[in-house]
């Protein structure tokens, strides 16, 4: 055999040994293509979202995780149901269909609505108050100077008819002069008219807050006093003091202002919201920090008739007896009405989502279809909230990672808004 045969046969040889090898890898690389390409990525917060690759989801940054089979029927659930429309009824916002794994991802939680009755307690903090009519200003009628002051500070307890200040007043003293001139008239040749200048006198002095046993005194000793001696209106606690020895005083002006403590007031501010559930008569638990378990019972005795519009609360007044002045103003109480319960539909209050405009729930319809419902809330108390519509008994509503929850269905409802 010649020598350019044997090359020519083994240069066949080899390029079928090639052709062999590259078929065989061609074909090792279709099938790891084929496997590649059977791996698909999606996000658990966006399923709609697929990828033949591992990364971050460009939506929220979320990493990516294999489609399982679990994965793949929440994905059939959601092209079924919740890429699709808005829920009935409920504008802006879609039914979601979430996969096992998502719903544990995102701790969504439910509990159950029941049917119940929810209790109308209102518990607030009051503030003692001094009692408004119990309160007495002191102030004169007539000019003068203090001469003496005989209640030095304020806080100071003073008796019904207690000297409180010495004043001198020219026109009191004036006033006097011409007391005790009628006095003389009248017991000398006298007259109808000798007694009526007398009385007349002696009204005058009655009228400028002069003591009627200083009037007796001058009437016996025919005597004017150069100084008046002004006396407590009240019992009780000086609890504004606006006067000073030497001090120059005019008619009207208050010098002390006394309170009556032996009854004071509670008054507690309530919510808008629960103003209903409060009327004058109704009972009351009242608590005081310095007497910690000790429970006094109270009824209302005022509901004030206008609201406060900057904290939107309306005041409740307690009478409240206070023995030995042991309640102070401005020390705090907690407050506890009790009302008539209301039946009806009960949840936990997180379950319900208020916009200000509308109150959502969202409820598990299925395993892992979740849809969004309006709601009337009746009231709350508590923990819990009352359902006059849109929820029945023995749903299962979301109480916890709601939020979430109403994020993915507005974003799924934006979504089937634009396809349209």
């Amino acid at each position: 055999m010649s020598r350019v045969v044997r090359i020519l046969i083994a240069s066949s040889v080899l390029l079928l040994a090639f052709g062999m090898l590259a078929a065989g890898c061609g074909k090792r690389g279709a099938d790891t293509h084929a496997g590649e390409k059977s791996v698909r990525y999606h996000c658990p917060m966006h399923p709609t979202y697929t990828s033949d690759r591992p990364g971050s989801c460009p939506i929220c940054g979320m990493a990516l995780t294999v489609i399982a089979d679990d994965h793949a029927a929440g994905a059939a659930d959601t092209a079924a149901h919740g890429a699709g429309g808005a829920a009935p009824g409920v504008e802006g916002l879609s039914a979601v269909d979430l996969t096992f794994q998502q719903i544990q991802l995102t701790g969504i939680r439910t509990a159950t609505a029941q049917e119940g009755e929810l209790s109308a307690s209102v518990r607030t903090v009051g503030e003692v108050k001094a009692d408004e009519t119990r309160l007495r200003h002191v102030h004169t009628k007539v000019a003068g100077t203090v001469e003496r002051l005989l209640v030095s500070f304020s806080g100071q307890e003073v008796r019904r008819g207690q000297p409180l200040l010495s004043l001198y007043s020219p026109e009191l003293l004036a006033t006097q002069e011409e007391f005790i001139r009628a006095l003389g008239a009248a017991e000398g040749a006298g007259g109808e008219t000798a007694r009526e200048l007398l009385a007349a006198a002696r009204r005058r002095l009655q009228l400028y807050d002069v003591p009627a046993e200083v009037i007796a005194r001058i009437e016996q000793t025919r005597q004017a006093t150069r100084t008046i001696t002004l006396v407590a209106p009240a019992s009780g606690f000086v609890s504004g003091k606006e006067v000073f020895e030497g001090m120059q005083i005019e008619p009207g002006t208050t010098l002390f202002t006394v309170t009556d403590l032996s009854r004071v007031w509670i008054e507690a501010e309530v919510y808008e919201n629960e103003a209903g559930s409060v009327r004058v008569g109704q009972g009351a638990r009242i608590t005081l920090a310095d007497e910690p378990g000790k429970v006094h019972h109270a009824n209302v005795g005022y509901i004030y008739p206008f609201l406060d519009a900057a904290t939107r609360t309306l005041r409740v007044r307690f009478e409240f007896p206070n023995p030995g002045a042991r309640l102070k103003p401005g020390m705090y109480a907690n407050v506890e009405f009790e009302g008539e319960g209301r039946e009806g539909v009960l949840v936990p209050e997180s379950a319900v989502m208020d916009t200000g405009v509308r109150q959502v729930v969202y409820v598990q319809t299925g395993d892992r279809h979740f849809e969004p419902r309006l709601v009337k809330v009746g009231g709350r108390s508590g923990e819990q909230a009352l359902i006059l519509s849109g929820i029945e008994p023995g749903e299962s509503v979301v109480v916890q990672a709601n939020f979430l929850l109403d994020s993915e269905s507005r974003l799924r409802a934006a979504i089937a808004g634009s396809a349209k």
